[in-house]
């Protein structure tokens, strides 16, 4: 990776910023973005000269050409993007606004699309590259408290899926990378219901990878061309194989999941 030029989203915290740490290690030059302004310096200041701090919103789509030219502008070429950016939720499906299901699905799905589709056309035209997209096990099967996260990250694997397939002759590389739990703050930003955000992280997060050994195992897959990469640890980890092994038996483990769940707070209930 030494001199390529890969931009990264969702770069302040979490995987992104440790991908830019990875990435700059290996000898990448970085173009960082996020909304947070402060927390992009502080990852830029870390991994030093070539890195360039391009801040926006992800879902202003009407910014992303003049965006798009100013990330192409810097080097004359983008070699990788990283499609990070993304926020969760943690609420059941008959409790949650349907304005929740449209702010997860623009900013985990479409906003990703979006600046793949301006940045696309110009990576074919210099002879491909290498896009990296951060989907989730929980865009591989369907977990209770994440409906609308969930539908997203399954559309996220769908779309970098098709682009492979239609350019990987013309040089485009794609590797869709589904983590389980790693400590981050997923879980803090997640919203709730009603879209206010949930302000607490999740005993699962806390104790989850760290995002620089996450970092690791995804530039090692992109090293090795690589098309999919499950990066996750003991039930997480087998979420994906019994989807498409033994569907049924993931099915039941999520249900009984949910069971649980309602048992435990009827019992607390009952002894309030």
């Amino acid at each position: 990776m030494q001199d390529q030029v890969w931009w990264v989203t969702g770069a302040s915290s979490g995987i992104g910023a440790a991908l830019a740490r990875g990435l700059a290690a290996r000898g990448a030059r970085l173009i960082l973005s996020g909304r947070n302004v402060a927390a992009l310096e502080a990852v830029a200041k870390e991994i030093g000269p070539g890195t360039m701090i391009l801040p926006f919103e992800a879902t202003d789509y009407a910014a992303l050409p003049t965006l798009v030219d100013e990330a192409w502008g810097w080097c004359g070429r983008i070699d990788g993007l990283v499609n990070n950016a993304g926020i969760s939720q943690r609420s059941l499906a008959v409790d949650t606004d349907f304005a929740v299901y449209q702010k997860i699905v623009d900013v985990d799905l479409l906003a990703p699309i979006a600046l793949t589709q301006h940045l696309l056309p110009r990576m074919i035209a210099a002879g491909g590259g290498q896009i990296v997209a951060i989907s989730s096990v929980a865009g591989i099967a369907g977990v209770p408290l994440r409906s609308a996260y969930c539908a997203a990250k399954h559309g996220l694997i769908g779309y970098h899926d098709s682009v492979r397939a239609e350019n990987e002759h013309l040089g485009l590389k794609v590797l869709v990378v589904a983590p389980g739990s790693v400590q981050t703050n997923v879980s803090r930003n997640a919203l709730n219901a009603d879209g206010s955000t949930r302000g607490e992280s999740d005993k699962a997060i806390d104790n989850g990878l760290s995002p620089d050994f996450a970092a690791t195992q995804i530039l090692d897959a992109v090293a090795a061309g690589t098309r999919e990469l499950v990066v996750a640890e003991g039930a997480e980890a087998a979420i994906p194989a019994l989807r498409r092994g033994d569907p049924d038996a993931l099915f039941d483990r999520m249900s009984a999941m949910v069971q649980a769940g309602y048992a435990q707070q009827m019992k607390a209930k009952s002894a309030s």
